[in-house]
């Protein structure tokens, strides 16, 4: 009688192996992926800052956008590129993905362009081959590496809160 219910059983048995085929992809899923919870909001703000940064003056009066594009010195050049490419591309890219190892290339780039923040501050600051001064960074330069500190230290903590 229990035959003439459920047949002989391979029914029951390719339920079972498609419901463990969905949690095995539930599972894979996870893994890829990181919650961001109210470290996702603070990371926007930082990525907001950085871009507030890239529009205000950081070189000789050039803003931000113009240095990316060739207007200063290799340095603070350097640093335009990897401050948008790691601090606001990757990063749009991380929050919209949550994909975890795009929290590594955030966290370790984000740490790379912050090195290149100081130094570009550094070379406005210090003097040129002439001898004389630099002019000194601008605001949004300023602006632009301390938010790049905070992104880089927001996505290590990320990165770091799955092991």
């Amino acid at each position: 009688m229990n035959e003439s219910r459920h047949g002989d059983g391979s029914g029951t048995d390719e339920n079972i192996d498609r419901l463990a085929a969905d949690v095995n992809a539930a599972v894979g899923r996870a893994v890829r992926t990181v919650e961001l919870g109210r470290r996702g909001f603070g990371i926007s703000v930082a990525v907001f800052a950085l871009i507030i940064g890239l529009l205000l003056p950081w070189v000789d009066g050039h803003v931000g956008w113009q240095v990316l594009a060739g207007e200063a010195g290799a340095v603070p050049r350097l640093f335009a590129a990897t401050a948008t490419a790691f601090g606001v591309l990757a990063s749009a890219l991380a929050l919209i993905t949550r994909r975890w190892w795009l929290t590594w290339v955030c966290a370790v780039g984000g740490w790379f362009a912050f090195v290149d923040g100081v130094l570009a501050i550094w070379s406005q600051q210090s003097s040129s081959a002439t001898g004389a001064a630099g002019d000194g960074p601008g605001a949004g330069l300023v602006i632009a590496a301390i938010a790049m500190a905070v992104v880089a230290a927001q996505w290590m903590r990320v990165a770091w809160s799955r092991h």
